[in-house]
């Protein structure tokens, strides 16, 4: 069975997306099945691979509301192991149309159900909230990863995630554990930086990843180009960093 794999924190702009697609497609390269599964609305993760939302037919959206099966979304893309549930536009109505449907929490988990077999990965991007896409996210998933950026306010959103995640855990989805915590944009140079970073690891011993994401130019622009970092400048620091970081998680598991 795949393991699942959230990719989460409520706050915007921490890499959440960056990470969900390098560290698939960084575990793809080593070897492993991995499906890529796009949560949210702003659909960057479904472009970050080469596909143009605007022409996705079927998305996670008509997944979530039980109108298409999983082999119906299912999209390959060029890259080695690497498939993707992509986004469309309409997910940003999810939301609203899951309040009033039967096990609301529940039906990515329900979605995913013949996918496990298939991947030795799968891996959500979640949106920048907490709410019913993020939930199902969580229901669904046996770990979580959390991208952070080593700054004061992340700390804040660090402790209401880590109280979202009890509530799941107690409510919902009692074998939900933490992956580990993310540093990325780090810059070991900066005082505030080693600071935040030792206050995350009193708190969370064992928990924190010890690769960090360095912030990269070329981590950026790939994006645009529709390719993974290790694909678009497999030689730059970023593609180390999700290297090693995919070598990091392999080893846990």
């Amino acid at each position: 069975m795949g393991k699942i794999i959230a990719i989460v924190n409520q706050k915007g702009g921490v890499g959440k997306t960056t990470t969900a697609i390098n560290l698939a497609a960084a575990v793809g390269k080593a070897g492993k099945r991995c499906l890529l599964i796009d949560l949210d609305p702003q659909g960057n993760a479904t472009s970050g691979v080469g596909i143009d939302k605007r022409t996705v037919k079927l998305s996670t959206y008509e997944l979530l509301l039980g109108q298409a099966s999983f082999e119906q979304v299912c999209v390959h893309t060029p890259y080695l192991n690497l498939d993707v549930l992509p986004c469309s536009m309409q997910l940003a109505g999810a939301e609203v149309e899951l309040v009033d449907m039967e096990r609301r929490k529940n039906r990515l988990r329900a979605a995913l159900a013949n996918a496990r077999s298939q991947y030795d990965f799968l891996f959500i991007d979640c949106p920048p909230s907490l709410g019913l896409l993020t939930l199902n996210a969580l229901c669904a998933a046996d770990t979580v990863i959390v991208p952070i950026q080593p700054e004061y306010f992340a700390l804040e959103g660090l402790s209401q995630l880590t109280g979202t995640l009890r509530r799941i855990r107690q409510q919902d989805n009692p074998p939900l554990e933490l992956e580990g915590v993310l540093f990325t944009m780090f810059d070991g140079r900066l005082n505030l930086t080693q600071q935040v970073a030792g206050e995350v690891k009193r708190f969370f011993p064992r928990k924190v990843f010890a690769t960090t994401i360095p912030r990269s130019v070329r981590l950026s622009e790939a994006p645009g180009f529709g390719q993974p970092i290790c694909y678009y400048d497999g030689g730059s620091r970023g593609a180390a960093a999700y290297d090693a970081l995919a070598a990091e998680l392999l080893q846990h598991h």
